[in-house]
């Protein structure tokens, strides 16, 4: 073996020594949580601390699903996160096009204002924009509600414009020789370059809707109309807290995110990395 390969497997070795036991402190508390979702209330504020699963998952989900419906409120979360991903993701894409391959007047007035947005505190808006959705379009308690007013992302935005600055201009160009319309080169030849790219957004942008907690919790106030984390958090009461029901609706909330983020890190680091790097 080569002193190359030898100082290579040593500072492999070395580093893993180290994110090993960084991994194991992360993933501790997801463990608690899988383990808390086994067991009834009382035990879960035992003394004693317990690292192994026990039996009660299916009354603490049973008990959930009779107080919260909350396999209904999964489905209008999945909904919800996948009309919006794919909406948020088309219109993020067009603006970040327009920015990144159009001259116009104003461009840079535009792309200063979406930066300045990224530094606002979501509280500042929220009253306002609940004033208006709730009161001045009527639309509490709608899907209209949930999925729309936050469709505008500017981390997305600008993303996507690095993304499309990126791309060798000569490549559109001789599109444009060809003929070929602006929206058919925005979709067949744009958007399959970015493809990693819009990945990686996809990704960021589904679990932003589907952890959303606090716009939701306002603007939508019936039960048959709560997404998930809402719909749980009404276990929480002033005189009884069913913790058992709160680990179980965790669990189903927490791990298939981590499994569809274990299955897709390879595109969501590639997109990641080619749209960072110019």
């Amino acid at each position: 073996m080569s002193s190359l390969s030898s100082a290579r497997l040593r500072r492999s070795i070395a580093l893993h020594l180290f994110l090993t036991p960084l991994a194991l402190i992360w993933l501790f508390p997801l463990w608690m949580m899988v383990v808390f979702s086994t067991m009834p209330d009382n035990g879960i504020f035992s003394p004693g601390i317990e690292l192994l699963p026990h039996g009660n998952f299916v009354d603490n989900f049973n008990n959930l699903q009779r107080d919260t419906n909350f396999v209904g409120a999964i489905g209008i979360s999945v909904s919800v996160a996948v009309t919006y991903t794919f909406l948020s993701v088309l219109l993020t894409s067009m603006a970040g096009w327009a920015l990144a391959r159009y001259q116009f007047f104003g461009k840079g007035v535009v792309v200063g204002i979406i930066f300045g947005t990224i530094t606002l505190p979501y509280a500042v808006v929220l009253i306002p924009q609940f004033i208006m959705v709730a009161r001045d379009f009527q639309l509490a308690n709608t899907w209209v509600a949930l999925i729309v007013p936050p469709l505008f992302n500017s981390l997305g935005v600008l993303f996507m414009r690095q993304s499309f600055s990126m791309m060798p201009d000569d490549l559109f160009d001789a599109a444009r020789v060809e003929g070929v319309k602006e929206w058919r080169i925005f979709l067949f030849v744009a958007l399959p370059l970015a493809r990693p790219m819009l990945a990686a957004l996809a990704i960021i942008l589904f679990l932003a809707s589907w952890n959303n907690y606090l716009w939701p919790l306002l603007i939508n106030s019936q039960p048959g109309s709560m997404t998930a984390p809402v719909a749980l958090g009404t276990l929480i009461g002033l005189t009884k807290v069913s913790w058992g029901g709160i680990m179980a609706g965790a669990v189903m909330l927490t791990v298939p995110m981590l499994i569809v983020f274990v299955l897709l890190q390879r595109h969501f680091i590639a997109g990641i990395a080619a749209g960072a790097v110019k």
